[in-house]
């Protein structure tokens, strides 16, 4: 097992917070299935209240498809009706079930934490790794919690405590928590579970997302971005993205660090996983083909193989421990090959338009047709989408210039009416969620990941070139970029 000091790092800027509204975000739910004075005193007592951790993520976050969408509106190239993203698509932060997700869900999950990790001491019965590992998989939980949370609030609360142990709501910084964790090598790792690499993944985030927001302010950063669409004569025309050069400001909060010193601390931990060593051997990690990489037995390859570090799961057709990711990323299948539900979130076509034509994440990993239910009703005249503008010569047989040149190719020759729509229904439609058990299932078993090892490439990429090694940094990236090319 490898020791990780994972807690407080996470905080780096959380201080002490009062608020008014506390009272209502770390209301414990009663236990559903035993009594807290039930649960044992083993090592499978142990797992019981690590897996009541894990649980949180999924019954106060991910069930509804809510916690996604609210990590995902993170990124400009997201996109999808605005109802979609409730009162967050309409600029609106507060007093809504989306946002409040990430604040009730996160704080909830803190407190189950900290429940647990009271009951675990207490435990005599378990063998010490087991109680061991198990603390430091909930202590990795709380401290991803309080990552995202700090993210997205700046200062927090802290609790170190439970909420029936007598936690305040007004709470200081912590003192640094040791959490010991199971390599993915271990013959007692569980698969589906955080180890020690995981951890050391989180420390690089960590330390990356300092680093970036602690850089001098006056710094220039150029990306490709800009308006996503312009009207000519009332008719709404797809643009291209464009440079566009920002100057950067420190983010409040985080004045206090020292940005170089955090890049070499996030390429040290990212590194430890890229370039595997018996002195610090974390487990064994690598980047799966892409053709794995989104697929239900592609989570759970270890070794070399492993890349998902940290992955929601669920089950299918289960109402408790199922999610709605496959309703809203990928749609609800009728049985022929229509969406019959769903399909609301997608990628905007800047985000399209930043890969190169052979690149296989769009070639293969964007649904190119697409049907709706509606487009389906009319017996006579059934419709579809294509994806993007480009396609129109394979999905209709003519030209830009409206000229009937060839006859649609497969899959586009079946016989239906397809057309592009410049809206928010035509989007760029990943596949990434559709390996589930039933493509017609409500509740589903589709999987979200909040951790891969490409993450950890790219922390190394970005670390290393503000580092000004920059052979290192191209390195990193195309170790990612050879898989797309293949």
């Amino acid at each position: 097992m490898k020791t990780f000091n994972i807690f407080i790092i996470s905080l780096g800027i959380a201080g002490a917070l009062s608020m008014s509204s506390c009272s209502n975000f770390l209301k414990e739910d009663p236990y559903s299935y035993v009594g807290i004075d039930d649960v044992g005193n083993d090592d499978d007592a142990v797992n019981l209240w690590v897996t009541g951790v894990y649980s949180k993520w999924l019954d106060d976050m991910a069930r509804w498809g809510n916690f996604p969408r609210l990590l995902d509106m993170d990124c400009d190239y997201v996109s999808g009706p605005d109802w979609a993203f409730s009162n967050l698509g309409a600029g609106n932060f507060q007093g809504d079930e989306v946002p409040n997700t990430l604040w009730n869900g996160c704080y909830n999950l803190v407190n189950r934490a900290n429940v647990a990790i009271e009951r675990i001491n207490k435990i005599t019965g378990a063998d010490e790794a087991v109680k061991e590992n198990g603390l430091g998989e909930v202590y990795f939980n709380k401290a991803f919690a309080y990552f995202l949370l700090v993210r997205a609030y700046g200062e927090i609360p802290l609790f170190d405590k439970s909420i029936d142990k007598g936690a305040s709501y007004n709470q200081p910084r912590r003192s640094i928590k040791e959490a010991r964790l199971y390599k993915n090598t271990d013959p007692s790792f569980q698969v589906g579970h955080v180890c020690a690499g995981t951890a050391a993944a989180l420390l690089a985030k960590v330390y990356a997302t300092m680093a970036a927001a602690s850089m001098p302010a006056g710094a220039e950063l150029t990306v490709m971005s800009g308006p996503s669409y312009k009207f000519e004569n009332d008719t709404k025309k797809l643009v291209k993205p464009i440079p566009l050069t920002f100057t950067k400001k420190v983010v409040s909060g985080y004045e206090v660090f020292d940005y170089t010193h955090c890049y070499q601390e996030a390429a040290k931990w990212a590194g430890y996983l890229i370039n595997h060593s018996s002195e610090h051997d974390y487990g064994q990690y690598g980047l799966l083909d892409y053709d794995d990489l989104w697929t239900k037995s592609g989570y759970d390859k270890i070794g070399n193989g492993q890349e998902h570090l940290f992955t929601l799961r669920t089950r299918s057709g289960d109402e408790v421990y199922s999610s709605g990711v496959l309703e809203w990323y990928n749609g609800i299948d009728n049985g022929n090959g229509v969406v019959q539900n769903g399909l609301y979130i997608g990628n905007r076509y800047h985000w399209y338009c930043l890969f190169d034509d052979d690149d296989y994440r769009i070639v293969d990993g964007v649904k190119h047709r697409f049907i709706l239910s509606y487009q389906d009703e009319n017996e006579n005249n059934k419709g579809g989408f294509y994806y993007p503008q480009e396609l129109k010569l394979q999905a209709t047989g003519y030209d830009e210039n409206g000229n009937k040149v060839a006859d649609p190719v497969a899959p586009f020759n079946d016989g239906r009416n397809y057309y592009y729509n410049v809206s928010s229904e035509c989007l760029a439609f990943t596949n990434k969620y559709s390996d589930v058990t039933d493509l017609t299932q409500k509740y589903s078993d589709a999987y979200y990941p909040f951790l891969r090892m490409a993450d950890v490439y790219l922390i190394y990429a970005e670390a290393k070139c503000e580092l000004d090694e920059y052979n290192e940094s191209v390195g990193a990236l195309n170790e990612i970029r050879v898989r797309f090319f293949q």
